[in-house]
C-alpha cells in the first residue's frame, strides 16, 4: 500500500504570489471586543428569560414593573415613618391560568352574505284593475281573545271571523229521547214523593186519633169511678 502525505500548505488556497494585508492589532482588539459584547448580550438575555419572575415579561404576557416616586402631602415624623418620599413599585397582578373565563366567547356570529341568488325574471308591469285590487285586499285578523290596540269591532265581523255561520247545527235524535226519559223520571219521582207524604200524613192522623181515643177512655173510666 502506498501512503502519500501532504503538508498543510497544500490545503490553503493558492494566491499565485499575491500577498494579502493582515489587520493590525487595533482592528483585532476592536472586533474581539464587539464579538464579546454581542455574546454577553445574548447570554444575559437567555439567563434573564429563564428566571421565574422574568418568564411572563419575556413572553409579552406581563408588563415590566414601573417605579414611581411618591411625595406625601403630610410631612412630619408622625407620618410615613418619618420618610419624605417613597418609591412605589407597580407590578401587574398575576393572572391565574386555571381561572375560568369571565366573559362568554361562544356567541354565534351571523353568517356572511351568501352568493347572490339567480335573478328572477318578471313579466312587464301592467296596470292593476279594480277587480284585482279587491281580490288582493286581505281583511285584518280579528281575534276574540286579544285586542291590544283597542279596536271597536262590530259583532257581525266577529261572527263572520268566528265562522259560526258556516256551520250547520244538527241535533241528534237521541237528545229528544234523553229529554223525554228525564221528564218521565222526574214525574215518577214527584209522584213517589207525594205518595210517601200522603201515607205519612195518614199514619200521623191515625196515630193521633188512637191517642185521643185512649185519652177519652181513661177520662171516662175516671168519671165512672168518681160517680160510683
Amino acid at each position: 500500500a502506498v501512503v502519500s502525505t501532504q503538508s498543510t500548505g497544500d490545503l490553503l488556497p493558492k494566491t499565485d504570489g499575491i500577498e494579502l494585508d493582515k489587520p493590525d492589532e487595533e482592528e483585532v482588539k476592536k472586533s474581539t471586543e464587539e464579538t464579546r459584547n454581542a455574546l454577553e448580550k445574548l447570554i444575559n438575555a437567555k439567563i434573564s428569560a429563564a428566571l421565574p419572575n422574568k418568564v411572563a415579561i419575556a413572553n409579552g404576557q406581563q408588563e415590566p414593573p414601573k417605579y414611581i416616586r411618591y411625595t406625601p402631602s403630610q410631612q412630619g415624623v408622625n407620618y410615613n415613618s418619618g420618610a419624605k418620599q417613597r418609591i412605589i413599585r407597580m407590578v401587574e397582578a398575576q393572572k391565574d391560568p386555571m381561572e375560568p373565563p369571565k366573559f362568554k366567547t361562544n356567541k354565534k356570529i351571523p353568517r356572511g352574505p351568501p352568493s347572490p341568488p339567480a335573478p328572477v325574471l318578471h313579466s312587464p308591469t301592467r296596470k292593476v284593475t279594480v277587480k284585482e285590487q279587491q281580490e288582493w285586499k286581505i281583511p285584518p285578523c280579528i281575534s276574540n281573545w286579544k285586542n291590544p290596540r283597542g279596536y271597536t269591532i262590530p259583532l257581525d265581523k266577529r261572527l263572520a271571523a268566528d265562522g259560526r255561520g258556516l256551520q250547520d247545527n244538527t241535533i241528534n235524535d237521541n237528545f229528544a229521547k234523553l229529554a223525554e226519559a228525564l221528564y218521565i223520571a222526574d214525574r215518577k219521582a214527584r209522584e213517589a214523593v207525594d205518595m210517601r207524604a200522603n201515607i205519612e200524613k195518614a199514619m200521623a192522623a191515625k196515630e193521633k186519633e188512637q191517642q185521643e181515643q185512649k185519652l177519652r177512655l181513661i177520662a171516662q173510666k175516671a168519671r165512672d169511678e168518681r160517680s160510683g
